[in-house]
């Protein structure tokens, strides 16, 4: 075990926690390795300060207008300031990386990835604004623990950094490679920073489609003859069977000109009431802050500690505890990321005007068969009816929409319809 405050190589820190170094090789040169493992940039040597490249941030800041530091939009010398304060001068690894599937696409997709953008994979990309990055080396070894030698590596790493260089970061106690942003346990280094990347594009959603199915052995050509030659009729005979003749086919604009071939049915009308899947009322958009509050701020740090604890035990493979909390932390990495991506997206609804009609936000009092219910009418993200929350997806949100006071709508239901009279709109 090295000692404490001594700074450790790339090859030196994988041989600290047992593993068997390969490399080095350039940045930007493909890795001849496919398989799992971690991988570490190292630079040539120690620089005493961060080689931040001003144009590169600038180019970052044109290219996401949202990212703010400290909550106000900065200038690109205040966002290298800011970057270069987490730099350690007697370190000459800046980044640690892991992967459960090839290091080699992993190393590709992250020298694709323009500083800003979420994809191919955002991970590192502080070592983009680096302008030493062509300079420096890659290491690596395969291993199928990723996640445990990932933790490994930055634990020895942070035991390396001499006191005098804590102290100096803005963070003390959590040391961590200039270029990573978190530990694989979810700790976050606290840099200031949000929005400093895109948001990921929202796809629109495809056309409505409408599928006939036709019982077994109905449609032309199943029980493999050739279909009868259709033969226009005439006389009494087209009058007796009510055929439209093609002067009235093309006199109401509904037939097809090519004798013989069937015109397809119409699609049905569809309509997108509500707005988008992204559209929150501000009480959702409040309840998805306050969850993710309560996440990150109570639960992370409650399954950090349970991962820690289990470490402590010994052997990581043959560990129920630290298999459970990882299983546990990986659930709620995954609830976190998914709150964090609906409130980036979310489009928060307005609520109508008076007199305007029920919309996204309103809430609607009706009366069916006697009874009095309340309704708020939301998206489709947000709906729960045992709480009164109503989406406008739904055949009575959809309903519902647009009606005002005194109005009365009629649900088609499959035990036949059932009127709701709106006694008020809010």
């Amino acid at each position: 075990m090295a000692d404490v405050g001594a700074p450790l190589s790339a090859p030196a820190l994988l041989r600290q926690v047992g593993l068997l170094p390969d490399g080095p090789l350039p940045w930007g040169r493909p890795v001849p390795v496919r398989s799992p493992g971690v991988f570490l940039v190292e630079l040539p040597a120690p620089l005493a300060s961060a080689p931040i490249e001003l144009t590169r941030v600038g180019k970052w800041l044109e290219r996401v207008p949202g990212l703010l530091l400290d909550g106000a939009r900065p200038t690109s010398r205040a966002l290298a300031a800011r970057l270069g304060s987490f730099w350690l001068p007697s370190q000459s690894v800046v980044y640690i990386g892991a992967t459960e599937a090839s290091i080699s696409a992993r190393l590709a997709a992250m020298e694709r990835t323009v500083l800003g953008d979420r994809r191919p994979f955002s991970g590192g990309h502080w070592l983009m604004t680096l302008r030493s990055l062509p300079s420096t080396r890659v290491w690596w070894a395969p291993t199928a623990a990723v996640e445990e030698y990932e933790d490994a590596l930055l634990a020895a790493f942070a035991a390396s950094v001499s006191a005098d260089e804590r102290a100096a970061v803005p963070e003390p106690g959590n040391i961590l490679p200039f270029a990573n942003l978190r530990r694989p346990t979810g700790e976050r280094k606290t840099t200031g920073l949000s929005g400093s990347l895109l948001p990921d594009p929202v796809e629109a959603a495809p056309p409505p489609r409408r599928v006939v199915v036709m019982p077994d052995g109905d449609a032309e050509g199943a029980h493999g003859e050739p279909p009868e030659p259709r033969r226009r009729a005439t006389g009494a005979k087209a009058r007796a069977t009510g055929s439209p003749s093609p002067t009235s086919s093309r006199a109401g604009g509904g037939g097809s000109a090519t004798p013989g071939m069937a015109r397809p049915p119409a699609a049905p009308p569809t309509a997108t009431p509500g707005g988008p899947a992204a559209t929150l009322t501000a009480e959702g958009a409040e309840r998805l802050r306050a969850e993710l509050a309560v996440l990150t701020g109570v639960k992370r740090p409650e399954v950090i500690a349970r991962i820690r604890a289990a470490k402590e035990l010994g052997d990581l493979k043959e560990n129920a505890d630290y298999s459970s909390a990882r299983e546990e932390q990986s659930f709620l990495e995954g609830r976190v990321q998914a709150l964090e991506a609906r409130l980036r997206e979310a489009v928060i609804a307005v609520v109508p005007a008076a007199g305007a009609g029920a919309d996204l936000g309103s809430k609607i009092t009706v009366e069916i068969d006697g009874m009095t219910d309340t309704y708020t009418l939301v998206g489709t993200a947000e709906a729960d009816p045992s709480l009164g929350r109503l989406s406008v997806a739904s055949p009575v949100g959809r309903a519902l929409l647009g009606a005002i006071a005194g109005a009365e709508v009629a649900v088609q239901t499959p035990r036949g319809a059932v009127v709701y009279r709106v006694l008020s709109v809010d």
